[in-house]
């Protein structure tokens, strides 16, 4: 059996032979859009290193050949000290479990190859920046810790560090080697070949994990699926002051309007926009200062959305001035925006009117009503911060993962964090609301809410999380765990107490697509709108 596939306008395979990412690449690639060199080693590798505990005894040969052929195509050699070709390794399930599994970027920088970066860059600060990027996200993967990935270690822009620098990140280094030492009994090797192979078993391995494990079981997703893993060579965001990276949303995902929306990162790589540790800045911003960027995606999104005739995801780095794509999906909107886009597309020619009606869910019915939290009078506002997932939620303050399990016991909680990562998924998936002080709307902590439909707000500047003494500070207030909040959703609002909360009414876009599912089902009686959208459907499925 072949284990490993090219990524290439060329390759064949289903999402669940190549991972939803790696699928997704592939098309990237048929639209003529620039994707970073690489290749796929496939679910099926995964399953079989799931069932034999290793990984399979010939896929060491094809690693080889693959990284070969990777040189190749780039004209750099893997971990050699000329030309050093540095990759990522990222998971791609078939089916989307954002922040779940392992991602390492760097790979390949050894000794020789960072003093080869350096050298090729003229930049000695960012080559052991990346190397460090390296380390830290290694050793979190094999340790199973939350290191940062040493990735906002330093302020600034490449280039305009000094010679602290130099030794604070060489000093970091070694730390970060003596803690793997500590934990696993061994250090991360300085051979590129055995560097990635060990990669590779470590992200299968985190198919396994705790917090994966939870939210496939909230998500029905079977655990027998096993994840692809993506190997491409490396595109620094983080290169100079015309690098950097993002994600965009062809169209607003909290109302579905038709404009592009997103977070973007300068200096910076693709793990600190979802991670939430950065401050991002909003996607327009790119218009401004990397003009040739920012038409070059307005280009991709339309293109991508053309093929997929929806809404659509993206995630993207761009070095030295050059754009290039990460990541595409289907948008996945819900509840006020899933109506919008699908109305709008019907109305733009791109689907039709029935298609439209099976595009939304019963379920995104119950979410388009929005709650909204009324912020006029008396109200107690502690903070407020950018809505990520629209909804009011109540709950008493919990400051840890740990402690939300245990406090929603007793009832609803609401998790403040300073930021999310998947460590807290358990905390996460106990939450009825969440908020952090860092991040944005394609953050961990927003991108997981709206996957399991629970208001968050994130972003909230002068929010000061103690975890140790169990307290929350904003606006030069202090409220200890167990203290009733309301956050909205939508507003971003969060609000001690619990004020009134009122319902928004259906919009022209609702009422035009029950308007169509009335004209299916030749019902207008009086119903809820999920069961008459639902009937609509179930005329549609049935061929009516």
């Amino acid at each position: 059996m072949k284990w490993i596939r090219p990524l290439s306008a060329q390759t064949t395979g289903t999402a669940g032979t190549l991972g939803g990412k790696a699928h997704g690449l592939v098309a990237l690639h048929r639209l003529g859009l620039r994707v970073p060199a690489g290749f796929v080693v496939t679910t099926d590798a995964c399953r079989a290193f799931l069932r034999e505990g290793r990984l399979p005894e010939d896929l060491d040969g094809e690693l080889a050949t693959a990284v070969t052929a990777l040189e190749a195509s780039t004209g750099r050699r893997f971990g050699g000290p000329r030309a050093p070709l540095a990759v990522s390794v990222r998971s791609g399930a078939g089916v989307s479990m954002p922040g779940m599994m392992d991602t390492i970027l760097n790979l390949g920088l050894t000794d020789a190859a960072t003093a080869g970066l350096a050298a090729e860059t003229g930049d000695r600060r960012f080559a052991l920046h990346a190397r460090l990027r390296f380390l830290s996200g290694f050793a979190s993967a094999l340790t199973g810790s939350d290191s940062g990935g040493g990735g906002v270690l330093f302020g600034g822009v490449p280039g305009q560090g000094d010679g602290a620098d130099e030794v604070r990140a060489a000093e970091a280094i070694g730390a970060v080697q003596n803690r793997v030492r500590q934990r696993i009994g061994r250090t991360i090797p300085d051979d590129a070949a055995r560097q990635l192979e060990l990669a590779v078993g470590t992200v299968f391995s985190s198919w396994d994990t705790p917090r994966a494990r939870t939210y496939r079981e909230l998500h029905d997703v079977s655990h027998d699926l096993g994840t692809a893993v993506i190997v491409q060579e490396m595109v620094f965001g983080n290169r100079d002051g015309h690098s950097g990276t993002g994600v965009a949303f062809s169209r607003d995902p909290n109302t579905g309007e038709n404009a592009p929306f997103g977070e973007v990162l300068f200096g910076h790589q693709g793990e600190d926009v979802v991670s939430g540790r950065a401050l991002t800045r909003p996607l327009g911003e790119l218009a401004e200062r990397e003009p040739a960027v920012w038409s070059g995606l307005l280009d991709a999104l339309d293109r991508i959305e053309g093929h997929y005739r929806d809404a659509c995801y993206v995630e993207f780095t761009f070095q030295t001035g050059e754009l290039w794509m990460l990541q595409v999906r289907p948008g996945r909107f819900v509840g006020g925006a899933a109506v919008r886009v699908a109305t709008d597309l019907a109305d733009e020619g791109v689907i039709g009117r029935r298609e439209a009606l099976l595009r939304v869910s019963p379920h995104h019915l119950r979410h388009v009503r929005t709650p909204r939290m009324e912020t006029a009078g008396t109200v107690d506002i502690l903070a407020r911060g950018l809505g990520a997932c629209p909804g009011v939620a109540v709950g008493r303050v919990a400051t840890t993962a740990d402690g939300a399990v245990r406090m929603a016991a007793d009832g609803p909680v609401v998790l403040v964090r300073p930021e999310t990562s998947p460590h807290d998924m358990r905390g996460l998936a106990a939450a009825t609301g969440i908020v952090t002080a860092r991040g944005g709307p394609a953050s961990h902590a927003a991108v997981v809410a709206r996957a399991m439909g629970k208001p968050a707000v994130v972003g909230v500047t002068g929010l000061e999380v103690d975890a140790a003494g169990a307290t929350v500070t904003a606006g030069g207030r202090t409220v200890g765990e167990g203290a009733l909040v309301t956050i909205d959703g939508t507003g971003g609002e969060v609000a001690l107490g619990r004020p009134r909360v009122v319902t928004t009414g259906a919009d022209a876009h609702l009422r035009r697509l029950l308007a169509w599912a009335d004209d299916v089902s030749g019902d207008r009686s009086e119903r809820d709108e999920a069961r008459r959208l639902g009937d609509a459907q179930a005329v549609l499925r049935h061929g009516g």
